[in-house]
């Protein structure tokens, strides 16, 4: 976990993009010694909320299969897309 100051970060802003840049994890900023701010690259952001939204899909997917909803086997589904890749040709 990386902790700066509001301070380092009006002082130093180009030090604290490039570490963002660096680490690709957020960076908390502090001020008066409370946090304040979380900063983060828009890559590390955009790979974050892509992270969610696929563990969002994943708990949907479970909470159906738990329901007892009709699922597909591995196997069944390698075949049925196996099938449909022969047709087009």
């Amino acid at each position: 976990m990386i902790i700066k100051s509001s301070t380092t970060l009006r002082n130093d802003y180009g030090v604290i993009s490039s570490l963002a840049h660096e680490v690709d994890e957020p960076i908390y900023i502090t001020k008066n010694g409370e946090g304040d701010l979380v900063v983060m690259s828009i890559e590390a952001f955009e790979k974050r909320e892509q992270i969610l939204r696929l563990r969002s899909k994943l708990m949907i997917a479970e909470q159906s299969r738990l329901s007892g909803e009709p699922s597909v086997s591995l196997s069944d589904a390698k075949k049925r897309l196996e099938e449909k890749y022969n047709a087009k040709d």
